[in-house]
């Protein structure tokens, strides 16, 4: 079998994959992008209901957790969201903001993966799909070997994603493989994902709270589900979150609940504590909230018994550890010429848009090295 010859080979067409073969190709490299999906750009079509939630504007490193919360700086100065509304507006796509800062596509997600092709296409970029990748060796060159052919290349990046939803086909590639080239991982946990717990049965019920967990503070929507707790506060405390470790919940942020009960029952000292919560929160909880002291409204604790696991994260926190790794170039500093991008690093965004702009950000220091 003959084996072909490229200068870089990324692996993983996803979007930091896809933006790294695109600088590469725009930079004169010859490149091939592979995956081992029958399509490109899996996670990117699923995500913010089939509209991508492609970047935030408050895309900022303190957005971003890591074992070294510095490293994400330099990909994310070098390449903004700015930069990809740029890019976005060059192909016409509409987009609009929904809230806290979270960029969509007016139409579909489809749109932001056929830019992306269209960029990798003019470059001359080699994509090539349904190629799974079955050993990576390395000499002068390194040596993919799929179950389609083989390929080498001076440059090898890894763009293939972390652990979380593997139904799209997510697998610990980047990570087995970085380890068999030496290089550190931090533990990995499923983060942005719903939370385990003995909850009063409220399946359904959503309404906005304050979570928090250590320093991390969310004010967001959270929901009550038949295993414990979601909701986009729930998902953002979960990444921070350890388990046995307690979470604090405001279930009225803003309002003072004895305060607010006091003046109330002054007001209407016939009606029934339910129904004067029930003007500040879902009926349903009002109900079961009733006997509770007032306080508690305001700081309701509760010790998680775990996460949904991969099956329901968004991303996978923890990964290749960063210190093995250039924040300038995301170059492998023990093995010239390995690229380490996207989830598969240590680095994790909050929810929405964050982690698609490390995606771009991380591509496209890697695209500017090989």
């Amino acid at each position: 079998m003959t084996r072909r010859s490229f200068d870089v080979v990324v692996v993983g067409a996803g979007a930091a994959g896809l933006m790294c073969a695109m600088r590469a190709g725009q930079r004169g490299r010859k490149v091939l992008l592979l995956d081992h999906a029958e399509k490109v750009g899996k996670k990117i079509l699923i995500s913010g209901g089939g509209r991508c939630n492609f970047t935030n504007l408050e895309a900022r490193p303190e957005a971003f957790l890591s074992d070294n919360p510095h490293f994400c700086k330099s990909a994310l100065a070098r390449y903004t969201q700015h930069d990809f509304i740029a890019l976005v507006d060059k192909h016409r796509i509409a987009w609009h903001e929904k809230t806290l800062g979270q960029l969509f596509c007016d139409g579909s997600a489809r749109q932001i993966v056929a830019m992306l092709l269209a960029e990798c296409d003019a470059v001359g970029v080699d994509v090539r799909v349904a190629h799974r990748p079955t050993a990576i060796e390395r000499t002068d060159r390194f040596v993919v070997c799929t179950d389609k052919g083989e390929f080498d290349a001076a440059a090898l990046v890894l763009a293939s994603g972390g652990l979380s939803i593997p139904k799209m086909g997510a697998t610990g590639f980047a990570h087995e493989t970085a380890r068999r080239f030496g290089l550190k991982i931090v533990e990995t946990r499923p983060a942005l994902v719903p939370l385990t717990a003995k909850v009063p049965d409220l399946a359904g019920v959503s309404l906005p709270v304050e979570a928090r967990c250590g320093k991390a503070v969310f004010r967001e929507a959270m929901l009550f589900t038949h295993r414990g707790l979601s909701g986009p506060a729930i998902l953002q405390i979960s990444s921070y979150w350890k388990p046995g470790r307690e979470i604090a919940i405001d279930l009225l942020p803003g309002v003072d609940a004895a305060r607010f009960l006091k003046e109330r029952k002054h007001a209407r000292p016939r009606a029934e504590t339910r129904t004067l919560l029930a003007e500040v929160m879902p009926q349903r909880l009002a109900a079961v909230l009733e006997g509770a002291k007032p306080e508690s409204l305001n700081d309701w604790r509760i010790t998680p018994t775990g996460t949904e696991g991969y099956a329901k994260a968004e991303v996978t926190a923890g990964g290749i550890d960063t210190n093995e790794l250039s924040s300038r170039t995301l170059e492998a500093r023990k093995v010239p010429g390995l690229f380490v991008i996207g989830e598969a690093v240590d680095v994790t965004g909050w929810l929405g848009g964050y982690n698609f702009q490390w995606a771009w950000s991380s591509g496209w220091a890697a695209g500017e090295a090989v």
